[in-house]
């Protein structure tokens, strides 16, 4: 493997983008679609349906940008706290249609902004380790140093590209859009000042980060 945290900003970037853009293809694409119909005078019947899919669409693209917004964008980088509930709310809308189901357990009113953004990505891979659908269990201690994502469903997984991204390595193949959501998540853990770490057994992924929020709230009281 290649040695922690490896590899170019440009690199980065541009898998990023194309995680980003994966995202949003479905969406838009269905927005198109619709458009399409109630722009065909012979399908009158089904305007009704297409109205609904816009509706629906853009819903899904808002939110998939909202959270896309915090968890990679600036608005999640600059310094000083964020509000749980409405962290809460924007992976709420993000996993809406999502076959599991996430819980959140108690934990403190606000959190660190780059904490947050590390715990958003978190729940990311959480919900993309149950391909089947599950449990997503989020614990986050009274501190806010600290997050547990326990994910259970059938046919869970932790892929070893992910795991190494969570240690910041790539994997025996190279990065690629899929597998380099994990690796940015142990960027922003180390920028944080702790690390990530991941383990699976049987049908149970758990997932889970260490933070200092003591840098970025020294910096945002310097601001």
């Amino acid at each position: 493997m290649s040695s922690a945290f490896d590899i170019r900003a440009s690199e980065l970037a541009a898998y990023l983008c194309a995680r980003l853009c994966h995202d949003l293809v479905s969406p838009v694409s269905a927005v198109g679609a619709a458009l399409d119909v109630l722009e065909d005078p012979d399908a009158e019947d089904m305007h009704d349906d297409a109205k609904a899919l816009v509706r629906e669409s853009a819903n899904q693209a808002w939110a998939k940008l909202e959270f896309s917004r915090l968890a990679f964008g600036a608005a999640g980088s600059a310094p000083g706290r964020m509000d749980t509930p409405e962290l809460r709310r924007v992976v709420d809308a993000m996993f809406a249609r999502a076959k599991s189901e996430i819980i959140w357990g108690e934990s403190p009113d606000t959190l660190d902004k780059l904490g947050a953004r590390v715990l958003l990505n978190l729940v990311l891979l959480a919900v993309e380790a149950l391909p089947r659908g599950g449990i997503i269990n989020v614990e986050v201690t009274p501190d806010g140093n600290s997050y547990t994502l326990k994910a259970e469903g059938r046919r869970a997984r932790l892929t070893p590209a992910v795991a190494a991204g969570l240690e910041g390595r790539a994997p025996e193949d190279g990065f690629d859009a899929r597998y380099i959501q994990a690796y940015y998540a142990a960027l922003l853990t180390r920028e944080a000042g702790g690390k990530s770490w991941g383990r699976a057994e049987g049908e149970r992924v758990e997932i889970g980060a260490t933070v200092d929020p003591a840098p970025g709230a020294k910096l945002a009281k310097a601001v």
